[in-house]
């Protein structure tokens, strides 16, 4: 198990959800965290229940799909911190729409890309030049059950992600040998204020933000490639032996569970 202690951790999505919990918990085990987000607000609110803890934490209030904005932000941690170990791609954005409700918004994917793709890319590429000069370095982006299964209505989110996942393999196959570490964390469904824009699922079982933060922290922990549950694990192995039968399976099972949950919502509103 890896010690965190002293180690130099950069955090995108800091700012509240998933990506302040993780910050939390890291701060805690000894990690030094640099803590990025549009938010300056609440980036210090987050720097502040970290710092009362004991912990240590550094704000970068920054739009990372901005390009220059995301250089200046990476040129000042270099600065400001000898070495930097890990690179958390957690920043990211969700849009719930059906394609067919979608055919004269390219704005809903490429907002999408810019954030959960575009700008995860931007800060690898940015920190690489470090990590290689160290010889050592980890990235850990953050991706999705859905894309281990396949689901609707999420066709912009998803895309982007499996991008991501992409990059991830290349960066493992050109540079695992080099110190390169990368680790992919495949969330289910977790409580956070972007879930909880879709009505519907406001009854539906999900996991809690610390929970999920728990993944985030094992993946630095543990190095792995793939941080995911069984489920997804055999979800994923189902999709890329029998693709049209995994599908053809859960397309019904997927209307049937919206039918339930706005059944349920109703139900409750009553």
């Amino acid at each position: 198990m890896r010690n965190l202690q002293g180690k130099t951790i950069v955090l995108t999505g800091a700012s509240g959800g998933i990506g302040e919990q993780a910050a939390i918990q890291l701060a805690l085990l000894g990690a030094k965290m640099c803590l990025i987000a549009r938010r300056a607000d609440e980036l210090e609110r987050v720097q502040q229940i970290i710092q009362q803890q004991g912990g240590q934490a550094w704000i970068y209030p920054v739009d990372i799909t901005q390009d220059a904005e995301a250089k200046q932000c990476i040129e000042q941690i270099l600065n400001e911190h000898k070495k930097v170990d890990v690179l958390i791609n957690n920043a990211a954005r969700s849009i719930r729409r059906p394609i067919i409700q979608a055919l004269d918004r390219l704005h809903d994917f490429e907002r999408t890309m810019q954030i959960n793709y575009f700008a995860a890319v931007r800060l690898t590429l940015g920190l690489l030049p470090h990590f290689l000069e160290k010889s050592e370095g980890h990235v850990i982006n953050i991706s999705t059950m859905s894309t281990q299964v396949p689901i609707p209505l999420f066709s912009a989110y998803l895309a982007s992600k499996s991008a991501l996942e992409s990059f991830s393999r290349s960066l493992t196959m050109e540079l695992g040998d080099q110190g390169i570490d990368v680790s992919i964390v495949y969330f289910p469904m977790v409580r956070t204020p972007m879930s909880s824009k879709t009505t519907i699922y406001k009854h539906m079982r999900m996991l809690d933000t610390s929970s999920a933060a728990g993944w985030i922290v094992k993946a630095v922990q543990q190095k792995s490639y793939r941080i995911t549950s069984a489920s997804g694990a055999i979800a994923n192995a189902l999709l890329n032996t029998a693709p049209a039968a995994v599908m053809n399976l859960t397309r019904p099972l997927f209307r049937l569970m919206d039918r339930q949950l706005e059944k349920k919502l109703r139900d409750k509103s009553s």
